[in-house]
């Protein structure tokens, strides 16, 4: 049973990561078109990135990772609260992160955000699995 459970553990990290791609692709996407007017704008640029991308996060984690059935919209206004306070979460911490690796160590504000990944994913998963979509 252990090894079932850790399967399917498995199959929703992975499918998190491929929802998580894609919200990289738009929120990085936004965030370079800010910083292409004017790399001042970098912040400005992860805010907005990170407003839309969740909106994407939500969507596909409730449908195709975690297989909600949630019905009801205060179900989903729920749902979609907690998603916004775990990606929020690590979203102060993405943004302090940019910030050290740009500010203090330098970084290039085109490579800072990838640096980010390899701590807020792991975090985004087990807050959403956890909590944000949790079965009751």
């Amino acid at each position: 049973m252990k090894l079932e459970k850790l399967r399917k553990i498995t199959e929703q990290f992975v499918k998190f990561g491929l929802v998580g791609v894609l919200n990289t692709v738009i929120s990085t996407g936004i965030y370079f078109i800010f910083i292409f007017f004017d790399e001042k704008l970098y912040l400005v640029g992860h805010i907005i990135g990170f407003l839309v991308s969740v909106l994407n996060a939500y969507y596909f984690n409730s449908k195709f990772v975690f297989k909600t059935d949630i019905t009801s919209f205060e179900g989903h206004l729920k749902a979609l609260l907690k998603t916004y306070v775990s990606y929020g979460f690590t979203f102060l911490l993405s943004t302090a992160l940019l910030w050290v690796f740009v500010d203090k160590c330098g970084i290039s504000p085109k490579i800072a955000p990838f640096l980010n990944l390899a701590i807020t994913t792991p975090l985004n998963f087990l807050m959403n699995k956890f909590w944000s979509f949790r079965k009751k």
